[in-house]
């Protein structure tokens, strides 16, 4: 029960009530926006030991249940509950953060499975977010040694092997998507960041292997050739049983790891040509590059925007599993501060020394910027880096908005992409007590990353200007092709 409770049988409020069940439960943290008559149970929980953070966007404080720990939640409670009144002698507490179930895939499943990836010519690994909640990692590294299997890490399973493993063709995406003949999808979706698994950019005869713990999610878009329905680490185990009896080394030098490793190379040697781009203003590629040299090798990355998220993917590398976060599943912008928030408290109780690395695109930043005063409020060191280009996609530099200005009122000739240019965000943070700093060039943003990493104390903004017009490199398929090669 909440500090200073009533004595047994007598009546207790609805707010100590959810403050006392949410500690039973053993959540440790509360993300909210108070107002009666929320702030009442921010006030119990606070009481009984629950860590209360105060959001200032409700989209923000919702997402923060995004870190996935069963520790923390969001609350938004209707008013009719708080006004409750409960007698203690009938509450009861029923432990609901439970793991979900350690379950097995039928055995005859399993061996269909290595029947089919044993005959493959082209063979793809597609590592998923749920092996990463599976903590399958360690097992699934062994997978990948033991038969030579090519792999693919979707955006949020980065590090479940690490990015800098031999194995990865995560430079070489739409290739491995395109050609695979056979395709394992371990706790992987075939949603829009999948491209649904359809044509042009899957191989019309593609076999899928489809493992995962959704029974629901099972040939979803895609008729597999084989379906195991079980916990990804579990699952894993069982293929791995299955080739130390039928021993599987993919060869290293097939055809098909030649044609990997020659895009592999192609796409790298033009992402370096770019990030060592001299010219002013700076690229994507030029910023990423020095972000890549200077953040710690095991901070937690947090990244939203289009192209910031999207080149941001193929240039930051992760080495251990869950320390990336991103707009997921459904693309949501606003989410990253949020995102950082969570991580942050979390690593402030368990883990201070790792460092948690917000990057933004200017537009996503917009979205839930004013959140940087719940980052100075809480005194969490988060490092946010926006990548500013004056604009959602593409913007104007401001010669070119000025003119754009001769035309008329800007909201009929001003382009509906395009946003204020040089937009001094890093002053939002420097208003709230954090440190601000507002960069062009790649020496600036290497003094500013060095200050920012070392000071392990005080919230940072980093405001990168780069050239509005910087995208991505040309890509094969104009549709549906972020996150890809």
């Amino acid at each position: 029960m909440a500090s200073g409770s009533s004595a047994e049988g007598e009546a207790v409020s609805g707010a100590q009530l959810i403050a006392a069940s949410l500690k039973a439960q053993s959540i440790e943290y509360m993300f909210g926006i108070v107002g009666i008559p929320v702030t009442e149970i921010a006030i119990a929980a606070q009481a009984v030991g629950i860590k209360y953070v105060g959001m200032r966007n409700e989209q923000a404080a919702v997402r923060t249940s995004i870190y996935g720990r069963p520790g923390s939640c969001y609350i938004d409670i209707p008013g009719d509950f708080v006004n409750l009144q409960v007698n203690k002698s009938s509450v009861k507490y029923v432990e609901c953060c439970l793991p979900p179930p350690v379950s097995t895939a039928e055995h005859s499943a399993v061996c269909k499975a290595v029947a089919i990836i044993a005959h493959s010519k082209q063979p793809l690994l597609i590592i998923g977010k749920g092996a990463a909640y599976s903590r399958a990692e360690n097992n699934i590294k062994k997978l990948v040694d033991l038969c030579g299997l090519p792999f693919l890490p979707t955006p949020m399973a980065k590090g479940v092997v690490p990015d800098n493993h031999p194995n990865c063709v995560a430079a070489a995406r739409s290739t491995a998507l395109q050609h695979a003949d056979v395709i394992i999808l371990l706790g992987a979706r075939l949603n829009w960041i999948l491209h649904f698994g359809l044509p042009p950019r899957f191989r019309q005869d593609v076999k899928v292997i489809q493992i995962d713990i959704c029974a629901e999610e099972l040939g979803n878009n895609v008729r597999p050739a084989a379906i195991l329905l079980g916990d990804i680490n579990t699952v894993t185990k069982q293929l791995l049983e299955e080739f130390s009896e039928r021993p599987l080394e993919y060869p290293s030098n097939s055809e098909w790891w030649k044609r990997l490793r020659e895009k592999i190379m192609n796409n790298e040697e033009r992402s370096k040509g770019l990030a060592l781009q001299k010219s002013l203003p700076m690229n994507y590629y030029t910023v990423f590059h020095h972000i890549r040299e200077l953040i710690p090798k095991d901070c937690i990355l947090v990244s939203e925007g289009a192209n910031t998220m999207d080149i941001g993917r193929t240039m930051l590398p992760n080495y251990y599993p869950r320390q990336r976060l991103d707009a997921g599943t459904f693309g949501t912008m606003g989410v990253g501060l949020a995102f950082a928030i969570a991580a942050a408290m979390v690593a402030k109780d368990q883990t201070p020394e790792k460092r948690v690395i917000c990057i933004e695109g200017d537009s996503a930043f917009g979205f839930s910027g004013m959140e940087v005063e719940t980052i100075c409020r809480y005194n969490l060191p988060i490092l946010i880096i926006v990548v500013n280009n004056n604009g959602i996609y593409t913007g104007l530099d401001a010669d070119a908005w000025n003119e754009m200005l001769k035309f008329g009122d800007p909201a009929t000739c001003v382009p509906p992409v395009s946003l204020l240019p040089n937009s001094h965000y890093e002053e939002i943070m420097s208003a709230f007590g954090g440190k601000g700093y507002f960069v062009k060039t790649p020496e600036e943003l290497q003094n500013a990353l060095k200050a920012s990493v070392a000071d392990r104390q005080t919230p940072s903004l980093i405001n990168v200007m780069i050239d509005p017009q910087s995208e991505r490199k040309k890509q094969e398929f104009p549709w549906l092709t972020r996150s890809n090669l």
